[in-house]
C-alpha cells in the first residue's frame, strides 16, 4: 500500500464519519464537529493532490480552506452558545422554533 493510497483511505473514512455525524447527530455542536472533519478529509486530499503535481496551490487552498472553518466553527459555537442559554433542549430538527 503506497503513501498516497493511505491518505485517500484516511480522507474517505473522514469523509464517512463526518456525513455520518451530520446525519445522525441532533446537536449543533456535534453536527458542527463532524462538518470539521470533512472539510479536513477535503483537506487531506487537496495536500495530496498538490504533492502529485508538485505545486504548492493545493497547500495554499487548504490554508484557506483552514481559515474558513475556524471561521465558521466560531460563529456556530457562538449562535449554539446563545440557544443553550435560551433552550434546555437544542434540536435542529426545530427550525420553526427560531425566528429574528
Amino acid at each position: 500500500m503506497t503513501a498516497e493510497t493511505l491518505v485517500l483511505a484516511t480522507s474517505a473514512v473522514l469523509l464517512a464519519l463526518g456525513a455520518s455525524g451530520v446525519l445522525m447527530r441532533r446537536n449543533p455542536v456535534s453536527m458542527l464537529m463532524s462538518i470539521e472533519l470533512m472539510l479536513n478529509a477535503g483537506n487531506l486530499v487537496l495536500v495530496l493532490a498538490a504533492r502529485a503535481r508538485g505545486a504548492v496551490d493545493g497547500q495554499a487552498a487548504a490554508l484557506i480552506v483552514l481559515v474558513l472553518a475556524a471561521a465558521e466553527a466560531v460563529i456556530g459555537l457562538g449562535i449554539a452558545l446563545a440557544l443553550f442559554r435560551t433552550r434546555e433542549n437544542v434540536d435542529v430538527d426545530g427550525p420553526a422554533e427560531i425566528h429574528g
